[in-house]
């Protein structure tokens, strides 16, 4: 996270968070990074919260405040019975299933859900959102199963599990163990939150978990288009004095293959998956998705499809087939390097091949991991199971798309490692010729940790080594010291 530059804390309000400062708070702990609500907020929540006792005085029915939920919503709940109508909503929607979230997902749930009341129009009680910050500030990091969502009435199933852990009821990472919500929330000096009208829902009915995935995969993808580049202006810069650019001016061939001669295009092209996702997610991250809204000035309660997660769902579903073609193009890549007739290199970039068999299976796992990638790249937005007796009769499989995302991320970061395992052991057999200034400080990079493959070693060690780098975003700290920032 070098490229993210914050102050050591971040005020949300609703309107003004940013990609990047959800990936900062996802990466870094609460001894980092503090996040508080801004005065206005509070102010705003506070308003629509009587708001919410308003309409309860009045005992006429409203969504979400005295009546059931989704296909429930005709049953009118009575006054005395609406807080355990709010716990037993929590409680009765903890059904997430497999291994949990990593953390920093989960921190990143917590801020956009927070973020997002902060906007002050769920009716919210204001001390449970400042719990939740609380939460991200003392490192307390819900267990939440990651799979069970929809995407109907938002991410239901996992934001119900952060809530329990609010209440108390869940299980938390606290201190480098797993423990009771309870206990953590009493060992920072709080008290667990006190659900009354409407809390329970403004806690689990929006897109704050897709939203999430949509955010920390942005982050990644903005650092594969630039390690994995270049675009024209990118490879020109990169490329500038290199003496082994001209190195073969007599050479027979007349084209290069596509993977070589498309860069511009190909690359150029994954970027504008990555803008779309930009666009659309940086509008979710700071939209009320919640169901009913409160406004006040107006007066009313309206039940509303905000929480609706199509549009960040079919975004991430173009980001997951753009960045799948970056793994595409850089496998036919590795290809051409461990091909002697094409390269004029050592076959599989190895001496005395045939007692070593070089890299020929690093680029087998290249293989596998992009041939993968093309099925997790099957849209889950296309897909829609009706729910709630057909009262949610469509869907948007949000949280799906976002977990396939950044599966696929994963994935294409591992096949860079291995182009770049590759590619510095070729430019050794081209020595004593050097690249460019900027692209010798990659290859010194990855030597201080990789050392030239004289014979067969293990090399998944190596593999692993190399995507430290990229994680660390050091590849990319080397080469703009050179040549100042990557676009």
């Amino acid at each position: 996270m070098t490229h993210l530059k914050f102050g050591n804390q971040i005020v949300i309000d609703g309107q003004s968070l940013t990609t990047d400062q959800v990936a900062f708070v996802a990466f870094h702990s609460g001894e980092e990074v503090k996040v508080s609500i801004a005065p206005d907020s509070m102010k705003k929540m506070q308003r629509s919260r009587q708001f919410v006792f308003d309409v309860v005085k009045k005992g006429e029915p409203v969504y979400g405040i005295n009546t059931g939920f989704g296909a429930l919503s005709s049953k009118h709940i009575a006054e005395k019975d609406l807080a355990t109508l709010q716990v037993n909503l929590i409680r009765s929607h903890c059904t997430g299933v497999g291994r949990p979230f990593s953390k920093e997902v989960t921190r990143a749930i917590m801020l956009l859900r927070a973020n997002c009341l902060a906007s002050g129009f769920s009716g919210v009680e204001p001390s449970i959102v400042e719990l939740l910050c609380d939460f991200l500030n003392f490192n307390i990091t819900p267990v939440v199963p990651e799979k069970g969502s929809v995407g109907a009435s938002g991410d239901l199933a996992p934001l119900s599990h952060i809530a329990l852990a609010l209440i108390g009821e869940g299980e938390v990472e606290y201190k480098g163990k797993v423990v009771s919500s309870h206990f953590a929330i009493h060992d920072i000096g709080k008290k667990p939150a006190v659900l009354g009208p409407k809390d329970g829902l403004a806690l689990i009915n929006g897109t704050a978990c897709m939203a999430a995935l949509g955010s920390l995969a942005l982050y990644e993808a903005r650092n594969i288009v630039k390690l994995a580049d270049n675009c024209v202006e990118n490879l020109n810069r990169l490329l500038a004095n290199s003496p082994l650019k001209d190195s073969h001016p007599d050479c027979g061939k007349v084209q290069d293959p596509y993977s070589l001669r498309c860069v511009p295009q190909v690359h150029g092209a994954v970027r504008q998956t990555l803008i779309h996702a930009e666009e659309v997610i940086g509008r979710e991250i700071n939209s009320v998705t919640d169901n009913p809204l409160i406004f006040v000035e107006e007066g009313l309660v309206v039940s509303g499809g905000n929480f609706h997660g199509e549009a960040i769902a079919l975004a991430m579903d173009y980001l997951a087939m753009g960045m799948s073609e970056v793994a595409n193009i850089c496998e036919r890549r590795i290809e051409k390097m461990m091909n002697p007739s094409f390269s004029d290199l050592p076959a599989f970039l190895t001496k005395n091949s045939g007692l070593n068999s070089g890299l020929m299976i690093a680029h087998v796992t290249a293989a596998a991991l992009v041939s993968e990638n093309k099925i997790l790249c099957h849209p889950a937005s296309v897909d829609s199971v009706p729910t709630s007796t057909d009262k949610e009769d469509h869907v948007s499989m949000g949280v799906t798309a976002g977990r396939k995302l950044l599966e696929v991320i994963e994935n294409v970061k591992n096949v860079l490692a291995i182009e770049l395992l590759c590619n510095t052991q070729a430019l050794d057999f081209q020595r004593p010729l050097k690249t460019s200034d900027a692209l010798e400080a990659v290859y010194e990079s990855i030597r201080t940790h990789v050392p030239t493959i004289d014979e067969d070693r293990i090399f998944y060690k190596d593999m692993n080594n190399i995507l430290k780098l990229i994680n660390n975003e050091d590849l990319i700290d080397a080469v703009e010291k050179k040549i100042g920032p990557l676009k």
